[in-house]
Parts: C-alpha cells; structure tokens; sequence
C-alpha cells in the first residue's frame, strides 16, 4: 500500500539521505541520477526539483553531502535493489553545485525563503 506524503505546515516533508534527519521538502537539495561533463553516470543536482525520476534529498550543507558519499547513500537512493550504477556514481557534480551556490536569503511574513537555484 502506498504511504500518503507527510506534510506540516510547512508543507511536504523528506529526508535528507546524508544525516537521516527530516526537513520541510523547500529546505532540501534534490538530488537524480544522471551524468557528469564526460557522459559517465553521475548523482546531478535538481534545485528546481523537475527533473523526470527517481530523486533523493539532502541538506545543501558540506557535511551532509560527505556523510551521504561515506555512507553511498546516494546510490542506495536512487538505485533501489542493487539495479544499475554497477561502477558507482560519481557525485561530483553535486560538490561542484554546493562550492558554487550561492544562497540568497529573503524573510517574507515572518519565514525565511531560500533559493537554491544557480540563476539567482
């Protein structure tokens, strides 16, 4: 049986995949599998969260990021039953996005508002 999406006031909730902790969907990173610069298959960021598939999340934090690496989390993710990946991912990609991010910051009635986007 399908569980039903928790929410709270905040809306959706999830988990990040590097400290195991919950957090409102808005303050996570997503995450999908995809592929790096040279075609090799890669953990990419979603910050607009549209990319088609399977998604993992993750506190846009360094240290969730390498919990998430040292514990291969990311693959457990996103590739469910041991199915593709056979050579690992890299997550490259995801470390390059969180070095560069810059993170603007706007508190709109009383809520602090993030946006993750490179485009900002």
């Amino acid at each position: 049986m399908a569980r039903l999406e928790e929410t709270t006031q905040n809306g959706p909730v999830r988990t990040c995949v590097g400290c195991g902790k919950r957090a409102a969907k808005r303050e996570l990173l997503r995450v999908t599998a995809g592929s790096d610069r040279d075609g090799q298959p890669a953990v990419v960021p979603d910050p607009t969260a549209t990319a088609p598939g399977r998604g993992a999340h993750l506190h846009p934090t360094r240290e969730c990021y390498e919990l998430a690496v040292r514990r291969k989390a990311f693959t457990r993710a996103l590739f469910p039953k041991g199915k593709g990946a056979e050579g690992g991912l890299s997550s490259a990609p995801v470390e390059d996005y969180l070095d560069t991010r810059q993170t603007p910051t706007t508190v709109a009635d009383g809520q602090l508002t993030r946006n993750w986007s490179k485009s900002s």
